[in-house]
């Protein structure tokens, strides 16, 4: 029932027209596409095979039929297009809508009250769909209805399923074979006829057959270097290696066996420094073939330049650690509690790449770190001499987007964009024509989470990555500051048998990666979600974390859309790295901090895949996770909301831009509701925090609810709430205060509300998060998603000459619909900051975190220290809008109550002033207190600040315009000084 035409030159139409119309009436069309040899594949791989279904007349799209995989794009290709009857495609066996969940239950959503249902199985991928079921078999086996239903532990890992029907599979069954099978059910009613069929997914039974917790990757002993790889649905596995990282035929191509689904093999000492690359054979249920699948080791420690080869690379090896390396675990920067953390957000190539101090062969990469008088390590001492603590690396591991060979780079040329009016277009053309093909991405496009990227290493070939990693680590220890990884666990950007980028999924197909009830992949994060709640990828990760750990000795971790990840894999990664010694492993990991972002959407929302790692599931776990309340409430709305709306400190009600934010009273309601979500945010959003809120009402935390009803607090322990105002996504702080702010207000204005965001992240409790360059103004010229924006809209300046605003319109693909708006502003001199500006507001910067570290009240490390020591004063629905006061209340000395914990100050005020106007605020509360400006304020640079006073007898502030000012009481035996 089939037609075969052969394609052979109209396969070059395909390239060249938008279309090909074959001359069927209404058939679904198998496309065959097979790949030429690779360099890195010694074996000519099987067809590739597209199914679609189409119509009279059949016209196919060349965008449709195309792989989305340059790899797999030849001209050469030879090409087959057949037609099948007209099956339902329901029935097809791309679909996989069955899951073979244990050894002896496939779960599978159909009902099949009189009939039969049986389990096909073909070692040679023969399968196929007919009016009498299914065809090709070398095995058939008869399944029985299950009356008990899916078993409780399969719904508890497989929540989705959970009203699934049970089949049960026949004690005689070879699981351990037919996995290795391309795999069918089907389903027939009374009659014989067939009613139903489709393919299986296999995660729940390989957890239950192949769970493995022995060796993996490469392992090195003094006379021998063994392979481990699992693969338990692999038919066999080779591997090449070769003495070169790119180019020329293998030196030698091995066979490894498998004992229960892990393939080894045991080769010589010399192997070592050599590169491999598996080549898996395996059905891959996107082609419905065995293919031949080259792949690297997913436990990979170091790549070749073109990342298509593993090298065999010794961590352990003396001759890659730089002097003093084993004692660094000993010499990291003193930590006394999470409490104390705070964090600054870097990307690598950002910090150097446009630095004229650093050497020219050192910008963009990790050496640059090591220069320690070069202008951006100077600005990290700045910060650390203030208490800054952590540097957070955006995506340090090896990622698809960027080249690693730097002679493939193209640029533009920066002399002639500088000459271009701010406002204009032509910035943002030049900069995207080559925006795939220069040395730029922020990283999120994962390929091997274990081997450092090899375009921020001198030389990307052998083990200079690892070498450079560690001076860079090292050398940020030195200066003080603790260094955190971006991790993304969540997706990989590479999937199917073809593409380059993928890994995993050529070696254990449908495995790896979540897919949906009808078997293809989910695509919620980004593209190709990863499925944490099968165990051999969890493993996956914790092994990874372990690795950075222990061989780099980062000392944190931020999980990239985190709550894509099982809390269950959370809390092992945790337990796991805090049980790392220094004296056995090198490494205090109870001193390494995870944190992520607790994001609940997609196929995992509301624990659909399991109890995922999302805001509300982790409190009590010490895990952090992302507070978007307080920066919502601050700057209004939402990255997604309408732009120009205004929140807190960006001047709703109190300063309005145009936007229409309803009546005043609305306004009024908006901005109480914003005070409130800061107030519970300064109080480290603990869910049972109690205060007062607008209304007057004594409420807790959780009972605060944002505008969709969600309550704003989440965490039970200060430690478990990172506070931010603005990260790498989205625009820069000072881009959006620009843009929400009145066109008419004066650049110094924005300067200060600038500096009044972060001073309110830095004095709360919790764990405060900065974006690198928020203290000096930067600016991406309004781009709101910069990931590919290239060098020229990311630019950071640390010799304080720029902040790079007004260098063209950012670019059209995610900022069009808003070029309207940011044109004027760009175009508008008087919206670019001065040299003056960007110093003062460093200065500012340093000022507000010397005072979170001047004293323990502001780093308070218990949920009962804050609710009894922390209290707001201007509440309820007559108090002053605009405008947070807060004190922190210590022990005394013989008073019982409250413990002391500063030896400095014995009481603290905090005012936050968001309003235009110089404000007055006093309480009964703070009648007859000997409270003074902290020193650290007396000595300011800003002489605004020095302007706030207070008045003992009334008991009452006065705060300037868009101000915080710090108040202390000092205990009569301190006489110190800053």
């Amino acid at each position: 029932m089939s037609q075969v035409v052969s394609l052979s030159s109209p396969f070059l139409l395909l390239r060249s027209a938008s279309s090909l119309t074959v001359p069927f009436s209404t058939a679904n069309f198998h496309l065959h596409l097979a790949p030429p040899r690779t360099a890195t594949c010694p074996s000519f791989p099987p067809r590739r095979r597209f199914t679609f279904q189409s119509t009279l007349p059949a016209t196919f799209r060349r965008d449709r039929l195309l792989p989305c995989s340059s790899s797999s794009s030849s001209s050469s290709m030879p090409v087959e297009l057949s037609t099948s009857s007209s099956q339902d495609d329901r029935d097809s066996l791309l679909y996989s809508r069955a899951y073979w969940v244990s050894e002896s239950v496939i779960a599978w959503n159909v009902d099949v009250p009189d009939g039969s249902c049986y389990l096909y199985a073909s070692k040679t991928a023969a399968l196929s769909v007919t009016y009498d079921g299914v065809q090709g078999e070398d095995v058939r086996i008869e399944l029985q209805k299950d009356s008990g239903g899916i078993p409780a532990n399969v719904t508890e890992k497989f929540p989705h399923i959970r009203d699934y029907r049970a089949f049960k599979v026949p004690p005689i069954s070879d699981a351990k074979f037919l996995v290795k099978c391309q795999l069918a059910v089907a389903t027939f009613n009374s009659d014989g006829k067939c009613t139903n069929a489709t393919g299986l997914q296999l995660p729940g039974i390989l957890d239950e057959l192949f769970s493995y917790d022995g060796p993996l990757g490469a392992v090195y002993v003094e006379e021998a270097v063994s392979l481990y790889l699992w693969s338990p649905t692999a038919q066999s596995v080779r591997a090449c290696i070769y003495r070169d990282p790119i180019g020329g035929n293998p030196q030698e191509i091995v066979q490894l066996k498998e004992i229960d689904g892990v393939w080894s093999i045991k080769g010589p000492k010399s192997w070592e420094g050599c590169y491999y690359v598996y080549e898996v054979s395996v059905y891959h249920p996107s082609t419905l073939q065995i293919e031949n699948c080259c792949a690297n080791d997913p436990y990979a420690r170091g790549l070749s330049s073109d990342g298509r080869r593993t090298l065999l690379v010794n961590l352990d090896s003396d001759t890659l650690k730089p002097e003093g390396w084993d004692k660094l675990a000993y010499e990291k920067p003193h930590l006394s509690s999470f409490s104390d953390i705070s964090i600054y957000e870097l990307h690598i190539r950002d910090f150097s790449v446009n630095d004229q101090t650093v050497h020219p062969e050192f910008r963009g990469g990790y050496l640059a770190f090591t220069l320690q008088n070069s202008a951006g390590v100077l600005h990290l001492k700045k910060l650390s001499n203030a208490g800054l603590t952590h540097v957070h690396l955006l995506p340090t591991f090896q990622f698809a987007g960027v080249d690693d060979q730097k002679e493939n780079w193209k640029s533009v040329d920066t002399e002639v964009l500088e000459k271009l009016p701010p406002d204009s277009a032509e910035q943002q053309d030049q900069i995207t024509a080559i925006q795939n093909d220069d040395g730029y991405n922020w990283g999120y496009n994962p390929v091997l989470w274990g081997v450092p990227k090899g375009s921020y290493a001198s030389n990307p070939n052998g083990p200079c990555r690892t070498i450079e990693f560690r001076k860079m680590v090292q050398a940020l220890n030195h200066i003080g500051l603790r260094v955190v990884l971006d991790v993304v666990y969540n997706h990989l950007h590479g999937s199917g048998p073809f593409d380059d980028n993928s890994v995993l999924d050529k070696i254990v197909p449908g495995y790896y990666l979540r897919r949906n009830n009808d078997g293809f992949i989910e695509h919620s994060t980004c593209v190709n979600n990863t499925a944490s709640e099968h165990y051999m990828v969890e493993r996956l990760i914790v092994d990874d974390l372990l690795c950075w750990a222990m061989n780099y000795k980062v000392d944190g971790f931020r999980f990239d859309l985190m709550g894509h990840i099982m809390k269950r894999t959370m809390l092992k990664a945790k337990d796991a790295l805090h049980n790392l010694t220094k004296e056995t492993h090198g490494v205090d990991g109870p001193s390494i901090y995870i944190y992520g972002e607790g994001w609940d959407f997609g196929e995992v929302a509301k624990n659909g895949r399991g109890i995922n790692a999302s805001q509300f599931n982790l409190s009590g776990t010490g895990i952090g996770s992302f507070n978007d309340r307080i920066r919502d409430a601050m700057l209004g709305g939402s990255p997604f909301g309408p732009p120009l709306q205004q929140g807190f400190v960006t001047g709703l009600l109190l300063q309005p831009n145009g936007h229409d934010h309803g009546t005043k009273a609305v306004e009024e309601q908006m901005l109480a509701a914003a005070k409130d979500h800061i107030q519970v945010g300064l109080a480290a959003n603990l869910r049972d925090f109690r205060l007062t809120n607008g209304e007057g009402n004594e409420v807790k935390g959780s009972e605060v609810l944002t505008y969709d009803g969600t309550p704003v607090a989440y965490a039970s322990c200060p430690t478990e709430t990172v506070s931010y105002v603005s990260a790498h996504d989205n625009e820069t702080l000072f881009d959006i205060v620009s843009l929400k702010t009145p066109m008419e207000i004066a650049v110094d204005e924005r300067c200060r509300i600038n500096h009044l965001a972060t001073s309110i992240i830095a004095l709360g409790q919790g764990i405060p998060f900065f974006h690198a360059g928020d203290e000096i103004l930067r600016s991406k010229s309004l781009d709101r998603d910069s990931y590919n924006s290239g060098d020229w809209f990311n630019r950071i300046d640390f010799t304080y000459n720029s902040n790079n605003w007004g260098v063209g319109l950012p670019p059209k693909e995610k900022n069009e619909k808003n070029w309207p708006l940011i044109r004027p502003r760009l175009a508008d001199p008087s919206f670019k900051p001065q040299k003056s500006n960007i110093l003062a507001a460093l200065e500012n910067f340093s000022d507000v975190l010397r005072v979170r570290y001047s004293s323990p009240l502001f780093r308070l490390t218990s949920a009962n220290a804050i609710q009894e020591r922390v209290r707001f004063h201007n509440t309820g629905p007559l108090s002053v809008p605009g405008v947070i006061v807060m004190s922190i209340e210590d022990g005394h000395e013989g008073v019982p109550g409250l413990s002391q914990l500063d030896s400095n100050y014995s009481y603290i005020v905090v005012i936050f002033n968001s309003c235009p106007t110089t404000i007055s605020f006093g309480s009964p509360a703070f009648q007859g207190r000997n409270l003074q400006l902290h020193p650290v304020q007396v000595k300011s640079v800003d002489e605004v600040v020095k302007n706030s006073s207070y008045d003992a007898t009334s008991g009452c502030f006065t705060i300037p315009p868009r101000t915080t000012s710090v108040f202390v009481e000092l205990r009569k035996s301190w006489a110190g000084s800053f």
